[in-house]
């Protein structure tokens, strides 16, 4: 459950910052890139920085 609940958030981050992107600022793609580099830092470390969030904030487990 918690796996699906981080895909949805990063994907969440994705698609915004691109919309912000084209309607702000361009710069808004360096946070795109900071997801991204997030959501393959997470693949090689199996450590995910939102996964230790939500179980300390929302008490979601595994």
């Amino acid at each position: 459950m918690k796996n699906r609940i981080v895909r949805g958030i990063a994907g969440t981050f994705i698609l915004l910052s691109i919309l912000l992107a084209i309607y702000v600022n361009i710069n808004w793609l360096w946070f795109t890139a900071f997801v991204g580099a997030n959501l393959l830092q997470s693949s090689l470390t199996k450590w995910c920085l939102m996964d230790d969030i939500l179980t300390k904030v929302f008490k979601i487990k595994d």
